[in-house]
């Protein structure tokens, strides 16, 4: 039979192997479960120039918004934002379903926490930085109520990688008498942007690409 010391290193040995796959386990979850997934479709008209019986226009800036994403493959997950974009928030009153939401972002200042995946994601495997430097999000609509408790539901055209879609999320929106308050988080299917490199075969990307927006704006008039 087996001696003491020989049984204790067996147990130690088993006790490993289960922390180290309980932990690969915990690397693979994906970021997008549980949130809520945009709905995507043709690209809808927006309304050129001013927005009509809009009062107000607020700037947006990396001071006052922040753009995030968290992305995934088979061993784990990687996060990342934006650190140049510009847009703004035109509105009437304390009303967000008269509202509109533009943002023009630099794909160029795209950042992640890896050095080596944010060169990599400038690439033609990705967002193809050179062809298309630019993506932009305009709203086309911002309905009261939405999905998972959410205030309001925004619509709006998503440019990316030189591709125009329509995508529509919940959000949660607020103007009170000092600022606009706007928050979302969600998940897009890159795919449907032409982002369709695969990763490696035994470790591959998942399509799921969760954004986050926090948006805080001084209310200004125009």
């Amino acid at each position: 039979p087996p001696k003491e010391d020989e049984m204790q290193t067996v147990k130690a040995t088993a006790l490993i192997a289960v922390s180290i796959v309980a932990l690969s386990l915990a690397g693979c979850k994906n970021p997008a479960k549980g949130k809520a997934e945009a709905k995507t479709g043709k690209a809808k008209p927006v309304e050129k120039g001013p927005l009509k019986g809009a009062t107000e226009k607020a700037a947006l800036t990396p001071k006052n918004t922040k753009l995030t994403w968290k992305g995934s493959k088979v061993t784990g997950s990687h996060t990342g934002g934006f650190s140049i974009f510009s847009g703004s928030v035109e509105a009437t009153g304390a009303d967000p379903t008269k509202a509109r939401i533009t943002v023009e972002i630099d794909m160029g200042s795209i950042t992640s926490d890896n050095p080596k995946l944010t060169g990599h994601l400038k690439t033609d495997h990705f967002f193809a930085v050179a062809k298309h430097p630019k993506a932009k999000f305009v709203s086309t609509s911002i309905k009261a109520g939405g999905d998972k408790g959410a205030s309001h539901t925004i619509t709006g055209n998503l440019t990316l990688r030189g591709v125009t879609k329509s995508i529509s999320f919940p959000a949660t929106v607020k103007i009170t008498d000092s600022e606009v308050h706007a928050k979302a988080e969600f998940w897009i299917d890159r795919n449907k942007w032409g982002v369709s490199y695969k990763g490696m075969k035994d470790d591959l990307i998942r399509k799921e690409v969760v954004l986050k927006l926090d948006v805080k704006v001084p209310r200004a008039k125009k």
